[in-house]
Parts: structure tokens; sequence; C-alpha cells
């Protein structure tokens, strides 16, 4: 459900738009197939092992839709077995 003044992604969107983005794929929006999509933070070329964030959000500069995922860093189990 969107949010008043929010425009978001609907949920097949926004769940193709963040597999690409931890797929390190090229990024389009895909309501309106604008090419320019503003990824907070921004990707690195490479990871450290400080570089645990919380949350990516990915915005479309040309609609103003957006999607906020967890990265897998955080998302992932811990224990490795689960793995």
């Amino acid at each position: 459900m969107a949010r008043r003044g929010i425009k978001e992604y609907k949920a097949s969107e926004a769940l193709g738009l963040i597999l690409a983005d931890r797929d390190n794929m090229d990024l389009s929006c895909p309501c309106c197939g604008a090419k320019e999509i503003e990824r907070i933070p921004k990707r690195k070329l490479r990871h450290t092992p400080g570089d645990i964030y919380r949350q990516v959000k990915l915005r479309c500069a040309e609609c103003g839709r957006s999607a906020v995922y967890s990265p897998r860093a955080v998302t992932q189990p811990a224990e490795p077995q689960f793995s």
C-alpha cells in the first residue's frame, strides 16, 4: 500500500528491480523504462568487512517511484549449516 505523497513500485516491479540490483545488473525502471535509478548507498567496486548497511534504497529519477530492501549480508542466515 502506497503512503500519501510517496510513489512506490508494485510488489512484482519492486522484486524485479531488487533482484537486478542484487545481481549487479544494469537497472531500469520497470514502470517508466528510465535507465537512471538512484541507489543509496552507492555501489562500491570492492566490499570491505565494515560495509554492512541496513537497507538499500532505489529510486527512479524520472517517475520518482522507490523501493527499499535489506542487503544479503543482513538477510542471510548466520549459521553455516543454513547456507
